[in-house]
């Protein structure tokens, strides 16, 4: 999800962009669940909060979101290759 709206964004630029913005929000996000102040832990603590910040820092999540971003960039090129022949950009 997260490569895919950074590529939304940049649709006119090469993809690598849209990768590494990619790692950096998914690592940035996951990295920040180490630093526990009541402030945070309290946004945290709301749905909308839960859901953007998380909760916890987990590797397995560092090891989700790359996997995710792989798939999504593999997705996205082939879908580039039969896409763009039927229109020319």
């Amino acid at each position: 999800m997260v490569y895919f709206g950074f590529r939304l964004l940049l649709v006119r630029k090469n993809i690598l962009p849209a990768i590494v913005l990619s790692f950096l929000f998914s690592f940035g996000i996951e990295f920040s669940q180490l630093y526990q102040e009541d402030w945070i832990n309290q946004i945290r603590g709301t749905l909308l909060g839960a859901l953007v910040l998380g909760k916890g820092f987990l590797v397995e999540d560092l090891v989700r979101s790359t996997a995710g971003i792989i798939i999504a960039t593999v997705l996205d090129k082939v879908a580039l290759k039969i896409v763009i022949p039927y229109f020319k950009l």
